[in-house]
């Protein structure tokens, strides 16, 4: 393959780039005043990196010796990450004004696309030291995101919480990467593969066994699992709430596809080793998430508790180890960002008489009075993330659940199924705060035609209406995982 046909396999990834790379030197001359121009620039430039993923971007070809993958696995990770970012970038201008006195900077949205290109490297990762070097890119961005109000000391207290607990993490997943390089000679994934079968059909390497634990344990810190999510409810809380819907969405979604790629592609002869790992980081996940959601009273943190619990439950397709498991993770996962974004656009509206953001979850009390679409739209995100039918949220859990029974994980689904019912708790408490308790006072809703156009859509796709696009993400999921194979 030719240097320019191997560029044209990483084609998202350049446009990403360059636009970060010519929008932040647009910022510098233009100061404060390009804001809104970066912003809508940002945009577009993810719209063009979702354009440049029709043809040799998921082809399925590889380029720079085996060290990128443009595969089906690939594009529609991305898909999701794009489209998430992009509604990050979009909800973020009015919350800072309406919060911060219109401190929005241009950077902002650069610094989303570098995250962006970070997070393609990462779902694209054929190599360990390119997987390192993506997810690095991504975190980088994602510790200034977090602590981007300088003068809350919340969001800055959120930015150094995350850079130092990810710094650990990062020092972790080194340290296993530089374990299997050192026993496997290679850090090519197709190799590491080849590796791990040799040797699990010989005399069993300790090296090898403890570089995949230690390679688990810093990919489970980017997915918040149990238990490397101690950073999770903080950070969430403290972030500005654009950047914490950015946080629960993308780089989430970044997280498990990477997961997924090493455990298939680089581990999967040690499917019964990291097996166990996945296990018990998806039980731990959704028993914690569950019972530590109960008992708080920030919505930011309950929705970090509750992306926890989600994570749990993905990791119980992953830990099937089939087509079938990693399509249910991939369905989960555009189901899950629907339901969260649709979620933090309605704490997006909440604001007291003096125009302060509302996080306590007493502030939504009586919404169903003063604003029956924004509670009824809530409510369906509530009840779908619970996973009630006839919403897709039920969908969801029973693809996983049936991907876990047919690899014979029985046991894990029936235990799964009977830690969703504490979840289910305290997202219906959200419902009754909405509905049966009396309104609150001082709240001030400040509704925005953009957002609420935005609200609805979400709504209206985890409604049963959205029933009908089931068939075509089926495909779309099982196309994406059998590339992995």
């Amino acid at each position: 393959m030719s240097y320019a046909s191997q560029l044209a396999t990483t084609l998202p990834e350049l446009v990403l780039a360059a636009g970060a790379i010519v929008l932040m030197l647009v910022a510098a001359w233009g100061g404060q005043r390009s804001t809104r121009a970066v912003s809508i620039a940002s945009v577009f430039v993810l719209v063009g990196a979702g354009i440049a993923l029709i043809g040799p971007a998921s082809s399925g070809a590889t380029a720079f010796g085996g060290m990128y993958r443009a595969d089906a696995f690939a594009a529609y990770a991305k898909v999701l990450i794009y489209a998430a970012s992009a509604i990050a970038i979009m909800v973020a201008p009015r919350f800072f004004a309406q919060t911060a006195g219109d401190n929005l900077k241009p950077e902002y949205p650069i610094l989303i696309l570098l995250s962006c290109t970070g997070m393609g490297m990462m779902v694209s990762a054929g190599d360990m030291l390119l997987l390192y070097v993506g997810l690095e890119l991504q975190s980088l961005a994602a510790y200034v995101l977090a602590s981007f109000m300088r003068r809350d000391t919340r969001s800055a207290e959120a930015g150094l919480k995350y850079f130092v607990l990810g710094a650990l993490a990062s020092g972790i997943l080194l340290y296993g990467i530089s374990l299997v390089y050192g026993f496997s000679g290679t850090t090519l994934f197709v190799d590491i593969a080849q590796a791990y079968a040799g040797d699990l059909g010989g005399e069993r390497s300790l090296g090898l066994l403890f570089g995949l634990v230690f390679v688990f344990a810093g990919i489970a810190f980017k997915m918040s699992a149990v238990p490397f999510h101690m950073w999770t409810p903080d950070v969430y809380e403290g972030a500005p709430t654009p950047v914490t819907a950015f946080f629960a969405s993308a780089p989430k979604v970044a997280a498990i596809g990477l997961g997924m790629r090493v455990a298939i592609e680089a581990m999967g002869p040690a499917t019964a080793d990291w097996r166990q790992i996945v296990i018990f980081a998806s039980l731990a996940s959704i028993v914690l998430g569950a019972v530590a959601a109960i008992g708080q009273t920030n919505i930011k943190r309950l929705l970090a508790y509750s992306s926890i619990n989600n994570v749990g439950f993905a990791l119980v397709g992953l830990a099937a180890g089939t087509p079938e498991g990693v399509a249910s993770v991939l369905f989960y996962m555009a189901i899950y960002i629907v339901m969260t974004l649709g979620s933090f656009l309605v704490v997006l509206q909440m604001r007291d008489v003096a125009g302060r953001p509302i996080e306590t979850i007493a502030g939504f009390s009586g919404l169903s009075r003063s604003h029956p679409g924004l509670a009824a739209a809530l409510a369906i995100m509530m009840f779908s993330l619970a996973g009630i039918p006839p919403l897709l949220g039920f969908n969801a859990k029973l693809e996983v659940f049936n991907a876990a029974v047919q690899a014979d994980l029985f046991v894990l689904a029936v235990v799964a199924v009977i830690g969703s019912v504490p979840g289910a708790y305290y997202y219906l408490r959200i419902v009754k705060t909405l509905y049966f308790d009396a309104p609150a006072e001082g709240v001030a809703v400040r509704t925005d035609r953009f957002e609420g156009g935005l609200l609805a859509a979400t709504a209206v796709f985890i409604s049963p209406v959205g029933w009908f696009l089931l068939a075509p993400l089926g495909a779309w999921t099982m196309t994406a995982a059998r590339s992995l194979f």
